[in-house]
């Protein structure tokens, strides 16, 4: 028994995670290769390896010809007397299967034979690698940051290194080597240098990710992310929904004192995130999204996707956000374009009636918590005018003088 060679293959499963079926396969085709090296030719070669002992045959088949003079080419034909040394039983026109010792084989036919056993063990390495992350590509891994390579990062995931690429960074973040951070698998690429992993820290995908495996309820399906508008490194809104109609589905995702929101936003570092409650209903969905500001009403049209809202004048700039962002991450969490008015705006713009809302049971608007994050703003001034009746006439756009934030998605 070959103890050696099974130890060696014993080793090379355990550490490389290639199976010895691929091994001893590898062997069997550089013994041919060395055969066919030494002898020309390698077409009538057979090579047999036991795979509980390791020990292994090589025999070429030769046909038996009558005598010496006869044998054209030695590779693949045999004298009967030489022959009958082998086997008494041989005669002409017989296939003989001759044993050939690996011992006598060249210094070039035994390299090439190394060569293709350590060129099969990379190719399967590789094979390993890039399989076990293809299976993780859209999911979030945790890996070590190596150095800067110009503006790119490259980061160790274990058994092989990930580019985190300048336009998948978010602005402003940087890191230390060494330092442990978790990153979104967005590719993965066979080469022949081995597989390519492309990662990104700005992906939307990477916020749910995070979520999925801080809330147990988001794991095991009671909460569910219906949507999620991202903008890296400033603020993300995610609209969840419960299919328990006795589980918070905010509640869950925030955690009790905001445990489980605030280690997101940790490893985020400290990008705010909103979270609101989805609702089928596209005017409820709309207000929900625009938190934590104040909507005094909603005109939607699912058809072609655009909604009107109506806001208290002291709430117009918290309602669009710095520099318009929460009107815009709002956008597109809902997929509607929207159009955001106070209520001077709107009582002023021709052909507005302010009935069309103050009858509809939009209701009072509760100031509850539907966003983990939020802006301050200021009270309005007592002599703050708001929503005085307007003439009785149809809603249409207003002047091009008056503020009229559009948010495409």
């Amino acid at each position: 028994m070959n103890k050696e060679l099974m130890e060696a293959l014993d080793i090379l499963e355990k550490e490389k995670e290639i199976s010895k079926e691929t091994l001893f396969e590898a062997i069997e085709n550089s013994l041919l290769t060395a055969c066919k090296n030494h002898f020309g030719k390698a077409d009538n070669v057979h090579v047999e390896i036991d795979r509980e002992t390791c020990d292994f045959l090589v025999y070429a088949e030769k046909e038996v010809v009558a005598s010496e003079e006869e044998v054209e080419d030695k590779c693949v034909q045999i004298s009967l007397d030489d022959a009958k040394e082998l086997s008494a039983r041989a005669a002409v026109g017989d296939m003989l299967n001759v044993e050939i010792k690996s011992k006598e084989f060249g210094r070039i036919a035994t390299q090439n034979a190394k060569n293709v056993i350590l060129q099969k063990i990379r190719e399967e390495e590789r094979s390993v690698i890039y399989n076990q992350y293809y299976e993780k590509e859209k999911d979030v891994v945790t890996g070590v940051v190596q150095r800067y390579l110009g503006k790119n990062i490259s980061i160790n995931l274990g058994k092989a290194d990930a580019m985190l690429s300048e336009s998948e960074q978010v602005k402003g973040e940087t890191f230390r080597p060494t330092e442990r951070i978790k990153v979104y698998i967005l590719e993965v690429k066979n080469t022949p240098k081995g597989p390519r992993i492309n990662v990104s820290r700005t992906h939307p995908e990477l916020v749910k990710r995070l979520f999925e495996s801080e809330v147990t309820e988001i794991k095991d399906g009671t909460v569910e992310i219906r949507s999620i508008a991202r903008e890296a490194g400033s603020r993300t809104k995610i609209a969840v929904w419960s299919n328990n109609p006795n589980v918070d589905a905010v509640g869950a995702c925030v955690g009790m004192n905001g445990a489980r929101v605030n280690a997101i936003v940790d490893e985020l570092r400290g990008e705010k995130i909103d979270i609101v409650n989805w609702d089928d209903n596209p005017g409820n969905l709309i207000q929900n999204a625009l938190s934590p500001a104040k909507i005094v009403a909603v005109f939607a049209d699912p058809d072609e996707k655009t909604a009107k809202v109506v806001v208290p004048d002291y709430q117009l700039s918290l309602a669009i956000g710095k520099e318009g962002q929460n009107a815009r991450l709002a956008a597109r969490l809902t997929g509607y374009k929207i159009d955001i008015k106070s209520e001077t705006q709107a009582k002023d713009a021709p052909g507005f009636r302010y009935e069309d809302y103050m009858e509809e049971d939009y209701g009072e608007y509760e100031d509850e918590y539907d966003g983990y994050e939020s802006e301050e703003y200021e009270e309005p001034s007592e002599d703050a005018e708001v929503g005085e009746d307007a003439e009785d006439t149809e809603y249409e756009e207003y002047d091009e003088g008056a503020f009229e934030p559009e948010v495409e998605e």
